[in-house]
């Protein structure tokens, strides 16, 4: 694997682990942080691996965007910045990979963005999860976009215009995270989620997680149309013929990918 100064990244088996490693800045979103992030997960997507886990090392999962990079750029400046983020965002969903967020920590802003834009996560009950910018100067705007996709309106409206943080517990109640744990159980239950999501055709789970945030969002009709025509496509695929032969045999499936 690439040697990054910002990011730890480790292949175990069939998951690879992307550990952001600033803590003396509380993994904050730096341009050169949010640089490898990218490439980690590009590289991770190219890879045969089946689950991705991001994670982080320190007291912070993420702090969001970096004050100190921010404030040193212009208007076109920041644009570009907040380009890299959304990329690596739509990167994380556009990867094959289930990515599961490993919440160890705070995660606020574009720290909580990360968390709500992975496929599926897991949180220390200790962990909080804020949009801090409704109580300061610079409002949450790009970090609403996922939380938004995760939570319902009054929900996201309370993050977003108080600032305030939410606990682990409530997290989950909302919708942000799918489980919260004792701390001490946080790689248990994250190994253990990946496992159950990553059961099956890689093949077939790489389209179906693509074709799932295709039609998010979308009016009934247009979300029908999409599922239809590439379950439809899917149903010729190696993947898809051998889950109804073993189903029709009655023995277990033998995964051509």
């Amino acid at each position: 694997m690439a040697d990054y100064e910002h990011l730890l990244v480790k292949a175990e088996g069939d998951t690879i682990r992307i550990t952001m490693n600033r803590p003396e800045r509380r993994n904050s979103l730096s341009e050169g942080h949010l640089s490898e992030l990218l490439d980690a997960f590009e590289t991770a997507g190219r890879s045969d691996a089946t689950g991705i886990v991001l994670g982080a090392e320190g007291k912070a999962f993420s702090a969001g965007h970096d004050f100190a990079d921010v404030a040193a750029r212009d208007l076109g400046g920041v644009r570009e910045l907040l380009r890299l983020c959304t990329q690596v965002m739509r990167t994380i969903q556009d990867v094959p990979q289930v990515v599961v967020a490993r919440v160890q920590a705070i995660a606020t802003a574009a720290g909580c963005q990360l968390v709500a834009t992975c496929d599926l996560a897991v949180a220390a009950e200790s962990a909080t999860f804020a949009l801090p910018g409704g109580k300061g100067g610079w409002f949450c705007h790009t970090p609403a976009v996922p939380v938004a996709r995760n939570v319902g309106r009054k929900r996201l409206m309370e993050l977003a215009l108080t600032g305030d943080p939410i606990d682990a517990a409530t997290a989950v109640e909302w919708g942000l995270v799918n489980y919260a744990v004792p701390d001490d159980q946080l790689d248990a239950k994250v190994d253990a989620l990946l496992a159950r999501a990553t059961r099956g055709s890689r093949f077939s789970k790489g389209v179906g997680k693509q074709t799932l945030y295709a039609q998010l969002d979308r009016p009934e009709a247009d979300a029908y149309a999409i599922a239809m025509e590439v379950m439809a496509a899917m149903s010729q695929s190696e993947s898809a013929k051998e889950n109804m032969a073993a189903f029709l045999e009655k023995r277990r499936a033998v995964w051509p990918d």
